[in-house]
């Protein structure tokens, strides 16, 4: 019975479907003249006016003998820009004492530029300043001046006497990603709002309104989840990812030093590479030593209690 009253609907909609196209026809055909086309002319003529002879006289010269309408144009098809989200990494070489005043400086720059242009999103720095130093600052600068300030950064350190390692620029292209999600929340939300139309009228039996319920929520979660998404990748194509990296470097003086104080640099290494083993063989080999020794002592205090007192 709830099948029967559930179909009765759907029959009378494609019924009236099926009425509003025939009688969009019929006014078609009752509003269009009859027409025949002349194959010899290239035009459709009505069959009230008389056809035109196919034979004409040679137009004279000077005259233009094609057609005074234009050929319409195609439309052209709107081309979206690339979405990009670009990052850039910069990498110098300093003195571990300037490491920390040239990060402050940095700092200070971003801010300068404002809140709507630069943001610090981080800020470390790990060593001694006598000892191997390093650091990294982590930026979120805006899209359309991130190249202007990665050239202001450039002038800070070489003012501070830095050495640049390496550049990078990195780009991803998020376009598709970005079609496809917009699409999909657009369909998503059309099934939500079916979904709500059934609520409404609630028609069904009662495992029918309940499962309708729970695809509401799950649908609204979907589209809640892609909304966050788009709404993250948007802000990852108006501001660039900028991190600076710091770190120290001792310059070779020459071909001879160099190897010296490289082997210097080591031995301390090895020295407690050296330590580290002895100390784990101490641990294995003590008591394997200890547990053998026993042994022993047991043997021959067990075989001088066996042998029997002579008189």
């Amino acid at each position: 019975m709830t099948h029967s009253m559930a179909t009765k609907p759907a029959v009378k909609f494609a019924a009236a479907i099926s009425l509003l196209s025939l009688a969009a026809c019929n006014d078609a055909n009752t509003e269009q003249p009859e027409t025949s086309t002349d194959l010899n002319a290239g035009s459709i003529i009505s069959n009230d006016v008389a056809a035109p002879n196919p034979v004409t006289e040679p137009a004279p010269r000077g005259e233009s003998t094609s057609m005074d309408t234009a050929v319409p144009q195609l439309a052209e098809l709107p081309v979206s820009l690339p979405q990009l989200a670009y990052t850039y990494d910069y990498n110098w070489r300093l003195s571990a004492p300037e490491i920390g005043p040239l990060q402050r400086r940095h700092a200070s720059l971003c801010e300068q530029q404002g809140p709507a242009s630069c943001q610090i999103l981080g800020m470390t720095r790990t060593g001694e300043e006598t000892d191997d130093v390093r650091g990294e600052l982590q930026m979120a600068v805006s899209a359309k001046q991130a190249r202007a300030f990665g050239a202001l950064l450039e002038d800070e350190a070489e003012d501070a006497g830095a050495e640049q390692v390496s550049a990078e620029v990195r780009s991803e292209e998020l376009s598709k990603q970005i079609v496809d999600t917009e699409a999909r929340v657009e369909a998503r939300t059309q099934l939500r709002d079916r979904l709500m139309d059934v609520l409404k009228t609630r028609r069904g039996t009662v495992e029918e309104v309940v499962q309708a319920e729970r695809s509401v929520a799950q649908v609204n979660e979907e589209i809640d989840r892609a909304r966050s998404w788009l709404k993250e990748t948007e802000g990852r194509i108006a501001y660039s990812r900028v991190t600076v990296r710091y770190a120290t470097g001792a310059p070779v003086t020459s071909d001879f030093l160099g190897p010296v104080m490289g082997a210097l640099g080591s031995l301390g290494s090895i020295l407690g590479w050296l330590v580290a083993i002895l100390i784990m063989f101490g641990a294995i080999v003590a008591p394997l030593a200890g547990i053998v020794w026993a042994g022993r002592w047991i043997t021959r205090k067990t075989a001088g209690e066996a042998v029997p007192e002579t008189v």
